[in-house]
């Protein structure tokens, strides 16, 4: 996967000196250090295991200047100024108002081109028994072009304090070094973004983070509450572990074994992950439980979460969180396997014995490294 960023803007919230900018130009991406700081915090706020969904309200306003934006009705630069000055007055009622930097960003995350070239090719052998290597390159080109995501994302860069080194003079004009305190430090690419929000620009539907502010004397997560006036969903990551927590609590009331069920779990999930992208929480009992009383407890535990009936589960999240189970005996050995091994004995096996205690076996093993 990379990412193409067709348009960026930063604008500048300086509540210590009381000044605001709001960028009239977009940001230069022929600078090589812009467009990778741009990309590098757009593909990571878009892979955040931690994103919260949601849809727009029907009376949304954001969400009609997004369509307007779309349809060619409203600039870039435009839309990006009304955001920022409905953010930077919200952010000055803030108790504590901290300077922030917002950077704007409408870019298209392109498809793993070799998926596509493999999904484009076996198309054309089924219609024209054509060979794989003699797919037109056109034909790609264009599958490829449909396959890519558009996103209009805004991140909220909190300035950070750090030291730094200056270069002064001396009371008789010797060069001296001397340590400064600088106020407007981005975050690093490296470094996770705490507030932000990214629409599919095609389905409108919406990710985002955000954190309680107190604003006003209100405290509310100002983004989808106040900006984008959307709902507030669990993020895929809550719901599994929302989910694991019931299996393992129902398999230790049934007197189960919870380490087996939970990787059963884990297992379904990665499974419909790769499937689908989508999750009911509710079906999951069924696959994890033979038992009928385990699996009505199990419903009526998530009935009691209140969890959605679908949610999605993005492949990314799934392999992060459910492909792999780990273990710790009450002797102090620790065991990481493969969630999908939960389900085939021929790998590993738990073995419950006649005094209570639990065996494991671990099979048909060709080797073993130290780790």
């Amino acid at each position: 996967m990379s990412t193409r960023v067709n348009h960026a803007i930063l604008h500048v919230f300086d509540f210590n000196s009381c000044v605001n900018v709001f960028s009239e130009e977009e940001l230069d991406l022929s600078q090589r250090q812009t467009k990778n700081y741009v990309a590098t915090h757009a593909r990571r706020a878009l892979g955040n295991i931690d994103n919260k969904h949601g849809e727009f309200a029907p009376t949304s306003l954001f969400a009609e200047e997004l369509r307007a934006y779309k349809r060619g009705l409203k600039s870039f630069t435009e839309l990006s100024i009304q955001i920022a000055e409905f953010m930077a007055g919200e952010l000055s009622h803030q108790d504590k108002p901290v300077s922030t930097d917002l950077l704007v960003v409408d870019f298209e995350e392109d498809a793993d081109v070799a998926r596509v070239q493999a999904a484009v090719a076996a198309e054309a052998a089924r219609e024209g028994d054509v060979d794989a290597d003699d797919v037109e390159k056109g034909a790609l080109e264009e599958a490829l072009s449909a396959a890519a995501k558009r996103y209009f994302a805004l991140l909220l860069l909190e300035s950070k304090q750090a030291y730094m080194h200056e270069v002064g003079h001396g009371d008789g004009g010797a060069p001296r070094g001397e340590i400064a305190r600088h106020y407007a430090i981005l975050p690093n690419p490296s470094q996770k973004v705490a507030s932000y929000a990214i629409i599919d620009m095609e389905t409108l539907s919406v990710l985002f983070c955000d954190k309680p502010r107190s604003i006003a004397g209100e405290e509310r997560m100002l983004i989808p509450e106040g900006l984008l006036q959307c709902s507030v969903e669990a993020s895929s990551k809550e719901v599994i572990e929302t989910v694991a927590r019931i299996v393992e609590e129902v398999a230790d009331e049934f007197g189960a074994n919870a380490a087996v069920a939970l990787s059963k779990a884990k297992a379904y999930v990665s499974e419909k992950a790769d499937e689908e992208e989508f999750l009911a929480p509710w079906e999951v009992g069924a696959e994890v439980f033979e038992d009928e009383p385990l699996q009505r407890r199990f419903e009526e535990a998530v009935a009691e979460e209140n969890l959605p009936d679908r949610v999605p589960v993005e492949k990314k999240v799934a392999q992060r969180v459910a492909k792999n189970h780990k273990i710790r005996t009450d002797t102090g050995i620790e065991i990481t396997f493969p969630s999908e091994f939960a389900h085939n004995s021929d790998f590993i096996e738990f073995v419950s014995t006649p005094n209570g205690l639990i065996q494991i076996e671990l099979k048909n093993i060709g080797s073993i490294e130290n780790r």
